[in-house]
């Protein structure tokens, strides 16, 4: 394990020379992106669409930090959607996409290999489909071939840290058929929550006030299991999971409760929880429960009995709690403070928290 450089974290100087591609900007980004998504998003021609009437189903699409959007979308619409939502992270559509079903296709780049497949297999069959992603890229340009509205979506910088551009154009389609009530409202609700989330976590706040630095440091030199306690924190969990792999090259055990209850619970009695005799493994667990108002009344016994389970055997417990009333202020209000702490905690491994070399290497060497 490498050393955990705590005194970084509260020498901005350091952290600024220690993230030289600026991703701590990145995730200041975001409120900005929320806003200038939901205009673009207007400015598009969805009538065509919208006119051929709700879809069976809308399947999403994308890859890595592009294809996470379709899991913002299903958080915001939630359970009661009166159609059902599907995120696909490959080459091929579910069998059953048809004329009936909705295809949006997410890329930053615009040119994600899978995507694109993905997009061609929905025009060859027949399926309305929606581009959002780089303009002039092959997918603005396989839209315009296919008639296809497309919302065009500026990068912040990388992929993962354009989450709420790509996922605005989302939820911006599914009100439009009656699927979630997002309005002008909720977005400024979810960049106001946004922004307050980056003024207390900005570089120049000492960790001991800093949520995001604090939260990093728990992390460090340990083994993170992540449960969401709802659909929506679920989501979170996913997204705290890779960034984790992302920024802070550091493997990360993501569930949702109660299914989490039903298998990893058992990791607490395993080789990474603390020994009988008080010996502490080389890499303990840690547990980070995501908690939202919209769990369920037995799963919120369930987080408090997980958290009591993890402290009797010595386990560490994070507890990290969605703020907000629309499901997409308490999305951001969980997804904020993730972005920067697992940025945090890579400048505290001496990692830089943009390279992305292994996913490279593997695109080359497959090329």
């Amino acid at each position: 394990m490498a050393e955990v450089a705590e005194w970084r974290l509260d020498d901005p100087d350091e952290i600024e020379a220690a993230d030289p591609g600026n991703m701590l900007r990145q995730v200041a980004s975001s409120a900005a992106q929320v806003r200038s998504a939901l205009l673009a998003t207007q400015e598009t021609d969805f009538s065509e669409l919208v006119a051929a009437g709700r879809p069976r189903a809308i399947v999403v699409s994308g890859m890595g930090g592009s294809g996470i959007a379709g899991d913002v979308l299903a958080a915001v619409c939630g359970t009661g959607s009166a159609a059902q939502i599907v995120s696909v992270h490959g080459y091929q559509l579910p069998g059953w996409v048809s004329a009936a079903d909705l295809v949006i296709a997410v890329s930053c780049s615009g040119s994600t290999e899978e995507t694109l497949a993905a997009a061609e297999d929905a025009v060859r069959r027949g399926s309305r489909l929606v581009g959002v992603g780089g303009a002039s890229s092959p997918l603005a340009g396989l839209a315009e071939q296919a008639h296809a509205p497309f919302v065009p979506v500026r990068s912040a910088g990388m992929p993962r840290s354009t989450l709420w551009g790509l996922s605005i154009p989302l939820i911006g389609v599914a009100a439009r058929f009656g699927l979630c009530e997002a309005g002008p409202e909720a977005h400024e609700a979810a960049a106001v929550a946004l922004e307050g989330i980056s003024q207390r976590c900005r570089p120049d706040s000492d960790s001991f006030v800093n949520p995001a630095k604090g939260l990093a440091l728990e992390l460090a030199g340990k083994l993170p299991m992540i449960w969401g306690t709802s659909p929506l924190a679920g989501v979170a969990a996913y997204r705290f999971s890779c960034q984790l792999n992302e920024n802070a090259k550091y493997p990360a055990i993501q569930g949702v409760l109660p299914e989490a209850n039903h298998n990893q619970v058992v990791a607490l009695d395993g080789p990474f929880a603390p020994g009988r005799d008080g010996a502490e493994p080389a890499v303990p667990l840690h547990l980070a429960l995501l908690a939202d108002a919209g769990e369920h009344p037995q799963v919120a016994k369930r987080r408090a009995a997980s958290a009591r389970l993890a402290g009797e055997r010595g386990i560490g417990v994070s507890e990290l709690t969605a703020t907000g009333d629309h499901p997409l202020e308490r999305l951001a209000s969980l997804v904020q403070l993730i972005d920067y702490a697992t940025v945090y905690l890579g400048i505290a491994l001496g990692y830089d928290p943009s390279p992305i070399t292994a996913i490279q290497e593997l695109k080359a060497s497959i090329a």
